[in-house]
């Protein structure tokens, strides 16, 4: 069992590097989109970065993907936040709000899956619409992030490899 990627002594300049241009695009995305207060969304798009800088060659951060999987995560979410949370129905409390996270992330894997869309992170996106309620200026971060981050994937493709 080893500690370290076995890779680790030929290919660490890329680790560096990759971790490095994942830091200096995400400052620049989130320094023109504002969003940090919503915890799960920025942890859903962390985790697609991670993707893109990670495993730029693998198909989940493929354009289609990472836009893909979050838009579905956004319809997910919001399908669950408007039937179940809002307004308010008259059975309300805890359970229903555990419900609605649940089926939102149940419901962004079936319409990946069956939109052939498929982004890990964006379960969490639909997590994450339930948890801090919709809005638009959320819709529209989360879309612009995601293009933002497969055009720098596009644009820094030729110097990104395989990290896993």
């Amino acid at each position: 069992m080893h500690i370290l990627d076995k890779e680790l002594k030929k290919a660490w300049r890329s680790y560096v590097l990759q971790s490095l241009l994942a830091a200096l695009s995400l400052i620049a995305i989130l320094y023109f989109l504002d969003i940090l207060t919503h915890a799960a969304i920025v942890a859903a798009l962390g985790a697609s970065a991670f993707i893109i800088f990670a495993m730029p060659k693998s198909v989940l951060a493929r354009p289609r993907n990472v836009i893909g999987g979050h838009i579905m995560g956004l319809i997910a979410g919001a399908l669950c936040y408007f039937a179940l949370l809002y307004p308010p129905l008259v059975v309300s409390g805890r359970l229903l709000y555990i419900c609605a996270a649940a089926l939102s992330v149940g419901l962004s894997i079936l319409l990946m899956v069956i939109t052939d869309t498929e982004h890990p992170p964006a379960a969490t996106t639909a997590l994450g619409i339930v948890a801090y309620g919709w809005s638009l200026w959320t819709a529209i971060f989360v879309l612009l992030f995601a293009v933002a981050l497969s055009l720098v994937r596009f644009l820094l493709r030729p110097w990104l490899r395989e990290l896993v």
